[in-house]
């Protein structure tokens, strides 16, 4: 498995190094072009000023072998790091001096520069690039050549004549040409060094500290897995970033997988309590009258009794059943118009014989019209017969137990009130759990099971409904939404 470390500091490197290669590449180009061209211009100029100061010599009648002409030539050619050249205008060399030695016409008589330089002043008014001059110089130089005029008058017209009498030449070398480029490319790749150091420090500590949480968080989780339900990633609580993000999803969902599992094992142990209670009971009833135990006289109490306890453990199985379907991925809630409160009065009526044994009167406040809503008229019916059916049993004989559908804001809401026992605010909370059933307030319920309102709001939860509860002052009220048709 590759490292996301790994490929973040490669990648973020990567980076690096190919802006820095294209930034250099660029550089090169653009400080030697700029070298190049600062030389070039700078021996043009100096070019230009021979000429122009050996014409004025000639006016003046100093020659090129004079000594004053000849120290000018040399201390240009200091200054100018470079060698100065003097030629006819047929090329042949008159003189030359590196600003050190001085080459007069007498050493250089007879050696002339190549045509193809000759050719190009005439041509082109002015000489530039790399040349040796024929061999003169031992490695190509750069040379800048410019055409000596000597102004003439023409008595007869009175027109003024320029010609060309000579060039004037400057030849520096190819290594002074690039010193300066050259201390830019040292100090560039100096910079670059420290820089590209600097950046693959950052990035490795960036990255290490961008993947290390999720190495921590993935530990965690394995631990989690294995089933330590109290491990939890800390110490990034805060960090607002994508990382604590995740650490705090990554806590909330173990908080919601912790308390799952943990209402996982008591759904086990409640079953398993359900199931146990009812099978000892048969199991000792059956064994009192294969045995004996049970006289003769008694056994038609003790098969009531085997009776009784089978039809808890299958109500209990068939709610199970039911709450296995209602869970069930694959369960689809139809959705249909329907009267709700047609199926209120449906789910009463077959209710009527145990409103009756209690004494109870019913309080329905529901509307002339039909109040049509949208979802499953089979699944609500058992909302409604599990609602009525709880607030039957835990009403006080002979209170009133109230029933009221009214709509507003595009839902339809159903009430169901009955008047007895407060049940206590901390178990508000639990009401709706699987197999909760309290102690003080539902004692009474010697035949539910505990998944009754836990199927009601699993139903409710599939319409993308809600229900709430309230309890106070004796009397207890559920009220649920549907949307209306």
């Amino acid at each position: 498995m590759k490292s996301l470390y790994k490929r973040q500091f490669i990648l973020t490197a990567g980076m690096i190094l190919v802006s820095f290669a294209l930034l250099g590449a660029a550089f090169f180009t653009l400080s030697y072009q700029y070298t190049i061209r600062q030389t070039r211009d700078s021996m043009e100029r100096n070019a230009d000023y021979l000429a122009n100061f050996t014409s004025k010599a000639k006016v003046l009648g100093v020659g090129v072998e004079d000594e004053v002409y000849l120290t000018m030539m040399a201390t240009i050619a200091q200054i100018s790091d470079a060698v100065v050249l003097i030629t006819e205008a047929d090329g042949e060399m008159v003189v030359s001096t590196d600003g050190i030695t001085i080459q007069s016409y007498t050493q250089l008589s007879g050696h002339y520069l190549p045509s193809s330089v000759v050719d190009q002043v005439r041509q082109m008014g002015r000489y530039t690039g790399m040349s040796t001059l024929g061999g003169f110089f031992a490695e190509k130089r750069y040379v800048a050549g410019t055409p000596i005029f000597m102004s003439t008058r023409d008595l007869n017209t009175g027109k003024v004549n320029q010609t060309m009498i000579g060039v004037a030449y400057v030849a520096a070398e190819v290594s002074s040409l690039t010193e300066l480029w050259r201390a830019f490319i040292t100090i560039f790749f100096f910079t670059a060094v420290v820089v590209l150091c600097i950046a693959f420090l950052t990035s490795s500590v960036t990255s290490l500290k961008q993947t290390k949480p999720l190495q921590e968080i993935a530990e965690t989780a394995r631990k989690f897995g294995h089933g330590e339900y109290d491990v939890r990633v800390t110490g990034y609580e805060d960090r607002k970033d994508e990382v604590g993000e995740l650490a705090e999803a990554f806590n909330a969902m173990a908080d919601s997988i912790a308390k799952s599992e943990e209402r996982r094992s008591e759904f086990v142990a409640n079953i398993s309590h359900e199931l146990k209670t009812p099978m000892t009971t048969i199991a000792g009833f059956s064994d009192g009258i294969l045995d004996g135990t049970i006289p003769p006289e008694r056994e038609r109490a003790a098969l009531q009794t085997i009776s009784s306890e089978t039809r808890r453990l299958s109500r209990l199985v068939r709610r199970m059943l039911d709450l296995s379907r209602l869970q069930s991925a694959e369960n689809v809630t139809a959705q249909e118009q329907f009267d709700v409160s047609e199926v209120m009065l449906r789910v009463l009526v077959s209710l009527e014989t145990k409103i009756n044994a209690r004494q109870l009167d019913v309080d329905t406040q529901l509307p002339d019209d039909p109040v049509m809503v949208w979802g499953d008229p089979d699944a609500i019916t058992q909302v409604c017969y599990n609602l009525l059916d709880n607030a039957i049993k835990f009403s006080d004989p002979g209170s009133t137990m109230g029933i009221s559908i009214t709509a507003k804001g595009g839902k339809a809401h159903v009430t169901v009130r009955n008047t007895g026992q407060t049940i206590p605010p901390d178990e508000l909370a639990m009401i709706f759990d699987r197999f909760h059933k309290s102690d003080k307030s539902r004692s009474v319920d010697r035949e539910g099971v505990g998944l009754g309102l836990y199927i009601v709001k699993t139903i409710l939860n599939n319409h993308k409904e809600n229900i709430t509860v309230t309890s106070q002052d004796g009397v207890t009220e559920f009220a649920f939404t549907l949307t209306l048709a």
